[in-house]
């Protein structure tokens, strides 16, 4: 004989003041308790590498220089370029090097942007690199 022998065979009290609580919401009191909030996405951004902004050398400055002049020659053609684009990291030091490839629309040298067809703006102080046929009918471009 147990000592719950007498409530062993009770049926389960139900309460005439609450309605009875749905599974999932019930399921959700045993699920794992995080301490810690957020501390696992803190430790993925600090994982995440960033690189340092590339210095171009006198002759590459130059190189882009002849590039944007004459891409300004066939500003009317819209023709179409890849840049090589340093973008700053918004949440820690340093960025990373990108290609964006679309067609120019202009070239805004008061605000020092290329400007591409869809409107999206480029920094001219962000590019490392200019590549477009346009170039190849150019000899020293």
């Amino acid at each position: 004989m147990s000592r719950y022998d007498d409530i062993m065979d009770l049926q389960r009290p139900v309460s005439t003041k609450h309605t009875p609580m749905a599974r999932i919401d019930r399921a959700a009191q045993f699920a794992p308790f995080q301490a810690l909030s957020g501390f696992g996405a803190t430790i993925i951004e600090e994982a995440r590498l960033t690189s340092g902004r590339p210095e171009l050398d006198e002759n590459e400055k130059e190189r882009l220089d002849r590039r944007i002049a004459l891409l300004k020659e066939h500003l009317g053609s819209m023709p179409p370029v890849t840049l090589t684009v340093f973008t700053d990291d918004e949440k820690k030091s340093g960025g990373e090097i990108s290609e964006k490839s679309f067609r120019v629309k202009k070239i805004d040298e008061a605000e020092r942007t290329i400007v591409a067809d869809d409107g999206t703006k480029v920094s001219l102080d962000d590019i490392l690199g200019i590549d477009s046929d346009i170039f190849s009918r150019s000899p020293g471009i």
